[in-house]
């Protein structure tokens, strides 16, 4: 994969949107400009079975639209029925090495790190890039780590300046410009678009805000 993918990274399921059908909020997010969705139907309310298998294709079929790749969290029994572009796992999660072997070198592997022993561990196990974080305070998991700061992302790219990196965890627009600068490519978010009235705008906005970081840096 390339850097610039991870630019703007959404992240939702149909539990993390409360006024608007999650479909429309994709779409929104879409044409505003994200560069990567993760389908992430996990927690209280998540929808399952057939309802789950439904939602997903939908937003396959979204991304598809668009050309922005469909990353699939955790589940990588329904990646593979799906044949999306990848899958995204965490460290309570399957390992990540058994889910490179199932999905092949063609697909992409999303890790979350939360220590440099975790990030050279993912790296081993064939990641394409590691989520670092959460790097602030998140209601959007109710299992996330105690916030890190940035002190992370700033190891990881000096250690491996090669490496892909996405901050993620409490990222919104007044601070995703200093995630930027501590080295990450890019920044996942679920909430500063999920939740907000108008989704398309919110992705404008925040799309524009990191343009310009890039292009100071």
């Amino acid at each position: 994969m390339n850097r610039e993918q991870l630019q703007l990274y959404f992240i939702m399921g149909s539990q993390n949107v409360e006024e608007h059908d999650p479909i429309v909020v994709l779409e929104e997010a879409l044409r505003g400009g994200i560069t990567l969705f993760q389908f992430r139907e996990k927690g209280e309310n998540a929808l399952t079975g057939e309802d789950k298998i439904n939602f997903a294709k939908a937003c396959k079929a979204l991304c598809k639209k668009y050309n922005v790749p469909f990353i699939i969290n955790d589940d990588v029994n329904l990646a593979i029925a799906l044949d999306a572009d990848g899958v995204h796992v965490g460290q309570d999660d399957a390992n990540a090495i058994a889910i490179r072997e199932k999905i092949g070198l063609d697909k992409i592997l999303g890790v979350s790190t939360h220590s440099l022993t975790e990030v050279t561990a993912a790296i081993n196990a064939g990641a394409d890039y590691v989520g670092i974080g959460p790097v602030y305070a998140t209601t959007s998991k109710s299992d996330a780590n105690s916030p890190a700061g940035t002190i992370l992302i700033e190891q990881t790219a000096a250690t491996y300046p090669s490496l892909p990196i996405v901050g993620i965890g409490g990222i919104t627009i007044d601070n995703c410009q200093t995630v930027i600068r501590a080295g990450a490519d890019g920044v996942s978010l679920i909430s500063a678009i999920a939740t907000h009235e108008e989704p398309f705008v919110a992705t404008r906005q925040l799309l524009h805000v990191l343009q310009q970081v890039a292009k100071i840096s």
